[in-house]
């Protein structure tokens, strides 16, 4: 994680607006589930929260975990450095073990209340589209740019390794949160080996047990190791969103950019004050329309 070259930055900005613009286009062709806001003013906030993100964590990484990677990176530390192994392996098991340990750090933000009150802030949209992918609090983004650094250490990740994971991982992201129908059969497929569309909607569910599943941010094979698989969950059936929040004036951009500062409400209990939540018993079976 040196300072990328311009051809890598260049890449990385291409294949991001690429897949966003491709994205977009689909969800307007092809919605896998119907909005209850207006697209324009949702993708307006998504890319206002995510870009002050993004400014700020750029500054941290600049200051903080660019040196700091390039000391790892000299002094080969981490696991991968203890044997020698070709480039190319050397590559694709730091991209897995990235992987992994970013689900790891997934699960920590729904299981750790203050790592939650950051990442609240990306589930609490009330619908779930390709800017979603892009609508996380600069708190969020700043903690998880630590956990970067430790995993790279733990890991021994070299900064090719990284940026390959990276580039691949923000696809991946936009891909998944998109409001988009692949036909059933192809997404049954893909799901076994990817976050699909529908696999990442039933995370973003307001029933609680259905967002304490599906962890998986590009691979979705740790969920099926970690048995917190999900995919029988109709579309229909969900909805997007946060029960205590479930008023478009409750997620304006004001509000949940000081959302992480104030008390917290009790995010999965409805008006009534029961638990949002529903049961669903046996082993994973496939993806429903």
């Amino acid at each position: 994680m040196t300072n990328p070259p311009q051809f890598a930055v260049m890449i990385t900005g291409a294949v991001i607006a690429a897949v966003f613009a491709s994205m977009l286009l689909l969800e307007r062709a092809r919605p896998l589930r119907q909005t209850v806001e207006g697209k324009l003013r949702r993708v307006l906030r998504n890319l206002g929260t995510g870009g002050m993100a993004l400014a700020l964590v750029t500054l941290v990484q600049t200051a903080l975990v660019v040196p700091a990677a390039r000391v790892i990176a000299a002094r080969q530390l981490g696991l991968l450095h203890l044997v020698e192994i070709p480039t190319v392996l050397h590559v694709a098991t730091a991209v897995l073990l990235l992987d992994y340990t970013l689900w790891i750090w997934h699960r920590a933000n729904h299981r750790l209340a203050v790592l939650w009150r950051f990442h609240l802030v990306h589930h609490v949209d009330r619908d779930l589209d390709s800017s979603t992918a892009l609508r996380f609090h600069f708190g969020e983004l700043i903690l998880g740019t630590g956990y970067r650094l430790l995993q790279i250490l733990v890991i021994g990740a070299s900064p090719l390794a990284v940026w390959i994971w990276q580039l691949i991982l923000f696809a991946s992201i936009l891909f998944h949160h998109a409001n988009v129908e692949l036909p059933l059969g192809w997404e049954r497929r893909l799901v076994r080996v990817i976050v699909t569309p529908r696999m990442h909607g039933i995370h973003h569910s307001d029933q609680l047990s259905e967002t304490d599943s599906n962890w998986s941010s590009l691979l979705s094979w740790w969920d099926y190791l970690h048995g917190t698989i999900l995919l029988s969950v109709p579309q229909r059936d969900i909805v997007i969103g946060v029960p205590a929040y479930e008023e478009s004036d409750d997620v304006t951009i004001g509000r949940i950019l000081i959302m992480p500062f104030r008390p917290q409400r009790r995010d999965w209990h409805r008006s009534d004050g029961n638990l949002q939540t529903r049961a669903h018993p046996g082993p994973p079976r496939a993806l429903e329309p």
